[in-house]
């Protein structure tokens, strides 16, 4: 189960053979991500277990499991940035249940991005997806 803005993800990386330009273009995803405010970056929103400093601010709208989720997010590693990007268009808009039914290794694989990130980017990646399901478990 995939948004609308992760499939558009999907197709553009479909088009790009080199994964030179999918990297530029999760660069670009994240240069055009906005920024997340100076005053929310701080340990309540870090995530840990990133080799980069990453602040995931979730903003989860109602209650229960039609909750609806969504996150601002922010990163000093600009590959990083990129990468709150697309987790954002995997999961902003899905219900906090939906958001538990997602399979983000199984979408990720679908942009090649386990065999081009480093371990500490994969770990980064796994601890930026536990946040987001255990935020919206918790709505």
């Amino acid at each position: 189960m995939a948004t609308p803005a992760f499939e558009e993800i999907v197709e553009t990386f479909e088009f790009l053979d080199d994964w030179e330009d999918r990297y530029r273009h999760v660069i670009e995803l994240g240069k055009a991500f906005p920024d997340l405010d100076a005053a929310f970056q701080v340990p309540a929103f870090k995530v840990e277990g990133c080799a980069s400093q990453v602040w995931l601010r979730p903003m989860v709208e109602g209650q229960g499991p039609g909750a609806r989720f969504d996150f601002q997010g922010t990163s000093d590693a600009m590959i990083v940035r990129g990468l709150i990007a697309v987790l954002h268009a995997l999961y902003s808009g899905l219900t906090a249940a939906e958001v538990g039914h997602v399979d983000a290794p199984a979408e990720l694989a679908r942009l090649g991005l386990n065999e081009h990130l480093s371990a500490q980017r994969s770990n980064g990646v796994r601890a930026m997806v536990d946040r987001i399901r255990k935020t919206a478990a918790s709505a």
